[in-house]
Order: structure tokens, then sequence, then C-alpha cells
């Protein structure tokens, strides 16, 4: 497989009707063995594209649900990020990328993109992310999209093998600086 061009990388808002794609993945036990969620059934998936959807017309919003796409690929991630605390202005990111596209940047291009969201367009002041402590990968594409590693939270999540601890890494306002060469934002709102 060709490398992507990760510049071709945009994020739109998810809809209902991309559930089969997310599906690819969101279904393998890979993809989510350090998630409380999956392997996915189809209606698991279904609901999950539901939700996401509509998550683009409350009011207010406080959970953006983008797709990830490039021209050669169509649908080949996701993303999110969350309003944590509106005074506060924190937020949160989350990203899944779909198996045939692992190790190729594209969780790393989807974190950076939906930071950039965030600070510029919400104008956030803090942007977390966790991670399971033996989820390197995850980890790395935090680091690499400049975010600190803050410590442990202990016993956050329940998944399937048990109670797991979560990575907390940050980033905040006056540390983000757009990748050089960063083209005007990546992403549409419809």
């Amino acid at each position: 497989m060709n490398a992507l061009d990760l510049s071709k990388i945009t994020l739109r808002p998810i809809r209902y009707d991309d559930w089969p794609r997310i599906h690819e993945w969101a279904s393998r036990e890979e993809s989510c063995r350090y998630q409380p969620w999956g392997p996915n059934s189809e209606e698991e998936t279904r609901v999950f594209a539901e939700a996401a959807a509509a998550s683009w017309t409350a009011d207010p919003q406080h959970r953006y649900a983008w797709v990830a796409t490039h021209p050669a690929t169509g649908v080949l991630g996701i993303g999110e990020l969350n309003i944590r605390h509106v005074a506060w202005k924190r937020g949160e990111i989350s990203y899944s990328v779909h198996c045939d596209y692992w190790g190729q940047g594209v969780a790393s291009e989807i974190a950076r993109l939906l930071c950039q969201f965030g600070f510029e367009a919400l104008e956030l002041e803090r942007i977390e992310a966790t991670c399971d402590p033996r989820n390197s990968a995850s980890a790395a594409v935090l680091k690499r999209i400049g975010m600190t590693y803050e410590g442990v939270l202990r016993r956050t999540v329940l998944i399937r093998s048990g109670w797991r601890d979560s990575k907390i890494h940050s980033l905040i306002r006056p540390e983000w600086t757009p990748a050089p060469g960063t083209p005007a934002p990546r992403w549409t709102l419809a």
C-alpha cells in the first residue's frame, strides 16, 4: 500500500450513513482492545453513528464528531472533540483509525486537526486526551502532536478485561502551534 498524503486528510461531520465504513474497524477486536466499547455489532455501530450525527444539531453543542476522509480512501477514521467545561474552555479529543491505515500517521493528523479546530475555531484554552497505559501507539500520537504527559488517572474506565487506568495528556493554548506550512483549516461544518 502506498503511503497516504496526510495533507489531503479532511474532517467533516459524521453522518448516519457512515456507519458501514466505521463498522469495518469498530467490529474488530484489535481496534477496541483498550476501549469500553466493541467489538461492535452492526446495531451498536448504527447507534453510535446516529448519536454522533445528531450531536451536530444539539444546542448548545458540546460534542463535535467527525469522520476523517481522504480522496484515495474515503473514510479512514473518526475523531471527536468534546467540550468538558464551557466556562474554563476545556475540551477532550479522541480518535479511531481503520486498521488498514495504522502506522501511517493518520491518527496523528486527525488529532492535530481536532486540536486546530479546538484552539482556532472554538477558542479553547486546554485540550486533553487519555489513553490506556498499554497503548503505546496512542501515547506516541499524543506526544507527536505536542501534548504533555501529566500522569496516570487510576481505574477510570471499565473495559472487558476489568478496570483500566488512563494516561492523561494535555495541550494548552500558549503551547499550540500549527505544523509548519499548515494550510487553511481542513474541516467542514456541513
